[in-house]
């Protein structure tokens, strides 16, 4: 397994740590948007946007091969879909320690729970089923997130 493929989908690491790897991913994820917000805060939403349209692709291929290599359909040490979910649900909202907490919360219960059509996205083949699962549970989230932030604005 070559070691750019094994450190992309494990997050450098992040999905060999013993308890909830992707709990792991998720909360360090929500400390990089905190950054991009830091250096760029009228841009994360750009920022954010461009990695996952470089990242996706690259996550569904390298989740594929090294789900082949495992021999298992979405093994534990895979994380970048954490990490890519846990973007997507940041795309549209203002980024805030509020924000954050709660888009972490929230990420976590639609990419745990599965509703319809997270399960559904979790049955296509290969990298994509490993991936598109938490984009589904990340857009869930950012819209849940989203109306909170409406809801409590007025």
């Amino acid at each position: 397994m070559p070691r750019l493929i094994r450190a992309v989908v494990t997050g450098l690491g992040i999905g060999y740590l013993p308890l909830a790897p992707g709990t792991w991913a998720s909360g360090i994820t929500v400390l990089v948007v905190a950054l991009i917000h830091w250096v760029a805060p009228t841009r994360e939403g750009l920022v954010l946007g461009g990695v996952l349209v470089l990242l996706t692709p690259v996550a569904v291929i390298f989740s594929t091969r090294f789900s082949q290599v495992q021999n298992h359909s979405d093994p534990s040490q895979v994380v970048i879909n954490e990490i890519i979910g846990q973007m997507v649900c940041f795309l549209w909202v203002p980024v805030s320690i509020f924000s954050l907490v709660v888009g972490f919360l929230v990420f976590r219960f639609f990419d745990i729970v599965k509703p319809f059509p997270v399960r559904t996205c979790e049955r296509l083949p290969g990298g994509m089923g490993i991936v598109f699962d938490d984009v589904a549970a990340g857009l869930y989230a950012g819209m849940s997130l989203s109306i909170l932030l409406w809801l409590m604005s007025g």
